[in-house]
């Protein structure tokens, strides 16, 4: 009814946006006949030379996408994909590289082990059998599908032991000497006491230290590749809703108003409702703690039968009335036998609805004389597998536990009573064996409709965001937005591969366009969303490799910048040549620290400080460092002691400690972005996507 009544009510509208989407589509039919069909790009990504071709990536992110569920996005199936094949290609190319293959003896281990549990290549004992994997590969030689799996799952495990292979020879190259093991042993264990000189940088406000945009700058071009960033654009847009005016909401709920009367008498009311309401009339008992507050203040305070609306529930405007009430359970326990329609798995008969039905009125009349003789025809006739071991019987359930038919009879119905019912399941012979604390329930019928705009409005809105568009070009887009009272949303650093747009949600079509040659800064564009249009502008397009801009790196660079400003300034002010000398000047005392190691390199009374610690350990017993720029402020340290840590005979157990610190998923991962990193790739994803 929902879809009906929209559809009705955006008649004339929706005909005009149909005529206007094929008119576009002939026009643009029109204009790309004259190109070439070999201009249309079939190349995802140029990996150091390889193509990934459209054809198979995308049939990848198809299938990939289907696995995932029907609430997966895209763009997540297609990043899994690339990932999966830029791996699979950038390994290949290293193991071709090196001449490394896989024997036959490897790839049949490696079989041996991954099918090891599949039942179709085991004997008789369960075991693998590489005489019925031999049978498997020649049965399928005629069913090229089956063939197909079975060359691409070979193709991955080939795959698989060639990244492992490539993996095992990167690993074998991080070696871990005795020595490596005797360094990890004295930097737990070797241990010296200092004192120092400590001035902090928190002595200095930061609205002392003045950084510049042309220092933000330079320090970027200085460390250029970490703040280096991919193509991207930024944006700005308004919204024009699809909402229900004023006008709209007031005549709907006049709509509604109107079917008072008519409610109020209708002997069918489920026919009622359901010719009237965009939802279904809802057979079912609720309480009053189930019901939505307005009902419970409002609806129950008046008599069984009585309308109440039309009230605002969101988006819906509803009226709803009591057609019935009763005392029901809250909990019930029963026992029953199923006879299913179709093969039974308690005697192998099968059976069409109306055998399933007469058997089991069949049962049901011997079970009215004796009902001693239920235990015994559940376990000959039930197909219930969940009941069976406990003679039908489930424990006390709510009501909502059992499909419908079932929990009709067991909540509307007494304790005691013996009846046939019919569900989806099959015909079911019930016997109520218990009901628990009883209360009002309510059955609810309610006519809802959904608040939409009227078609007048819908015309409206398409008319302001088709004048603002043109205003946004004409005049700009500030000034066409200050003119309507609309505050543009800003969104910046949007890549050419993501998908959602804050306040807008999933939407590649905004993207794909600022992404486009044509397209410009400054650029307007409106779209057709789900009820509402956006109009877009481009405010910034970058579509090359470049720098973050001074306000992007701005939060990561000033206070770089200002701990050196502030070092600077801290070592200008410091005179004299001792530690105390050098502390007055400060006006700040000489503190002593013990018991320092590199490996935990934590100052008392000032933080974690790996250089300041690692440059006392350079300089030895009464040696004094020079001045460090460390992490909290700046020191200079003199060693009063050191307690180096007895030499072992060997050092394997640190030796083993720094091995087990070298794990594979991590190695393989660090192999993989090295390996991106140096590869030459041209990435066309964002053409087809």
């Amino acid at each position: 009814m929902a879809v009906l009544n929209s559809i009705r009510k955006r008649g004339v509208f929706l005909i005009l946006i149909i005529a206007l989407a094929l008119f576009s589509f002939i026009l643009s039919d029109i204009i790309n006949k004259g190109s070439s069909a070999a201009s249309v790009q079939n190349v995802v990504a140029t990996v150091n030379g390889t193509e990934i071709l459209r054809e198979d990536f995308m049939t990848q992110v198809d299938e990939y996408q289907r696995n995932l569920g029907p609430n997966a996005a895209a763009s997540q199936a297609m990043n899994l994909v690339w990932d999966r094949q830029l791996k699979s290609l950038l390994y290949d190319q290293q193991v071709k590289a090196l001449g490394l293959t896989i024997s036959e003896e490897q790839l049949n281990d490696q079989l041996r082990m991954t099918l090891a549990n599949n039942p179709t290549f085991q004997d008789e004992n369960g075991l693998y059998s590489d005489a019925r994997l031999l049978e498997y590969m020649a049965a399928i030689q005629n069913n090229a599908r089956a063939k197909q799996q079975w060359d691409t799952f070979l193709k991955g495990v080939r795959e698989s032991l060639g990244q492992s292979t490539y993996a095992t020879l990167v690993t074998s190259g991080m070696e871990v000497s005795m020595a490596d093991g005797e360094q990890l042993y004295r930097f737990e264990n070797d241990k010296i006491d200092i004192e120092y000189l400590h001035v902090p940088y928190s002595t200095i406000e930061d609205e002392a230290v003045e950084v510049s945009e042309s220092e933000i700058k330079a320090y970027i071009r200085e460390h250029a590749k970490d703040f280096e960033v991919d193509p991207m654009v930024d944006l700005e847009y308004v919204i024009f809703e699809e909402s229900a005016s004023n006008e709209d909401i007031a005549t709907q709920k006049d709509d509604l108003s109107a079917l008072i009367e008519g409610f109020n008498s209708a002997e069918d009311v489920a026919f009622y409702v359901n010719d009237n309401s965009d939802q279904n009339f809802v057979d079912q008992w609720v309480r009053k703690e189930g019901m939505a507050q307005i009902l419970r203040d409002s609806l129950l305070s008046l008599p069984e039968g009585t309308v109440y609306g039309p009230y605002r529930d969101g988006g819906n405007f509803k009226l709803s009335k009591v057609v019935a009430t009763m005392q029901m359970p809250d909990s019930v326990e029963a026992r029953h036998i199923l006879i299913p329609v179709g093969l039974s798995r308690a005697d192998s008969i099968t059976r069409s609805p109306l055998e399933a039905r007469a058997f089991a009125d069949s049962l049901y009349g011997e079970l009215k004389k004796n009902r001693r003789k239920f235990a015994d025809f559940v376990s000959a006739h039930s197909s219930d597998l969940g009941s069976i071991e406990n003679g039908g019987h489930y424990d006390y359930f709510g009501y909502n536990t059992m499909v419908a038919p079932f929990r009709d009879f067991c909540f509307e119905g007494r304790t005691g009573d013996l009846g046939v019912v019919e569900s989806q399941f099959g015909v079911h012979i019930i016997e109520i064996e218990g009901q628990k604390e009883k209360s009002t329930a309510y059955k609810v019928a309610t006519i809802s409709r959904e608040i939409e705009p009227s078609e007048a409005t819908l015309s409206l809105v398409f008319s302001e965001s088709a004048k603002f568009e043109e205003a946004a070009r004409n005049e700009g887009f500030t000034v066409a937005a200050d003119q309507k009272g609309l505050t543009p949303r800003p969104v910046n650093r949007i890549g050419a591969l993501d998908a959602n747009i804050p306040g807008i949600g999933n939407n590649r079509s905004i993207i794909n366009w600022a992404f486009e040659e044509n397209v410009s800064v400054g650029d307007v564009k409106r779209f057709n969303l789900n009820e509402s249009y956006v109009v877009a502008q481009v405010t910034r397009k970058s579509t090359e490799k470049a720098l973050m801009s001074v306000a992007e790196a701005s939060a990561t660079v000033t206070p770089i910048l200002r701990k050196q400003k502030k070092a600077q300034m801290i070592r200008q002010g410091l005179s004299g040549t001792t530690l105390q000398e050098l502390a007055s000047s400060q006006n700040v005392t000489v503190k002593t620290a013990s018991a320092l190691t590199r490996a935990t390199p934590t100052i008392a009374g000032a933080g974690t400080e790996p250089v300041v610690v690692g440059a006392a350990f350079g300089v030895g017993v009464n040696g004094t460092t020079e001045l460090i720029n460390g992490e909290t402020g700046v020191f200079k340290v003199r060693v009063l002691s050191a307690q180096p840590a007895v030499a072992l005979e060997n050092y394997s157990s640190y030796v083993n400690q720094i091995k087990s610190g070298l794990v594979v998923n991590a190695i393989n991962t660090r192999i993989f972005n090295a390996l991106k990193a140096i590869a030459d790739i041209e990435d066309n994803r964002a053409d087809f996507y």
